[in-house]
């Protein structure tokens, strides 16, 4: 079972279909958030405001196509990984240019009691490539946390130092003012 948890979009007109295929993934998922839309415009509000770890699709939907779908997709993040799910891809031309259009696999509804398992290790090439990026995204973090300590530290330098000028031209000016107290009391 995959532990971490993902956020799947699932672009489905049929309810039962998903209903179905979101029992497949809670099978194989310990925590899914799975949210569903079936057009475009839906799609385009899931991808920001819900933003997906992974995007599952029907190819034929009631306004549009799955490789509509997959366009916003790719157009909103070219990394995001995208699924097609569906009983329509029995054309292999058809499955070629799926996969030479951005999408990371397919899987036929005909195989629907078997889902979970076609669909396994899609999801936990999705979960490796996330764990990859947030360790990146953490190296990031850390580096830039250290920028930010090394220039704190380079701004506290020069405050010291500016600090030190102050002090050594009060100095230079207390002096001035001994030497010419001295020059006054030796003239008088």
């Amino acid at each position: 079972m995959i532990k971490t948890a993902l956020k799947i979009l699932l672009v489905e007109d049929y309810d039962v279909d998903a209903d179905l295929i979101t029992m497949q993934i809670q099978k194989i998922v310990e925590n899914p958030e799975v949210k569903i839309v079936d057009n475009v415009e839906d799609c385009k509000d899931k991808l920001h405001n819900f933003v997906p770890d992974v995007v599952l699709s029907d190819y034929n939907l009631p306004t549009c196509t799955g490789l509509d779908i997959l366009q916003v997709v790719k157009q909103f993040d070219d990394n995001l990984p995208f699924i097609f799910v569906t009983g329509t891809i029995d054309d292999d031309e058809l499955a070629a240019n799926t996969i030479l259009s951005g999408a990371s696999g397919f899987i036929l509804k005909k195989h629907m009691n078997t889902l979970g398992e076609k669909l396994k290790p899609l999801l936990k090439k999705v979960v490796f490539n996330m764990l990859e990026k947030e360790e990146l995204r953490e190296k990031i973090r850390r580096n830039k946390i250290a920028v930010n300590q090394i220039y704190q530290y380079l701004d506290d330098i020069n405050a010291e130092n500016e600090e030190q000028r102050i002090s050594l031209n009060k100095i230079r000016a207390n002096i001035e003012s001994i030497t010419l107290e001295k020059d006054n009391a030796a003239d008088a």
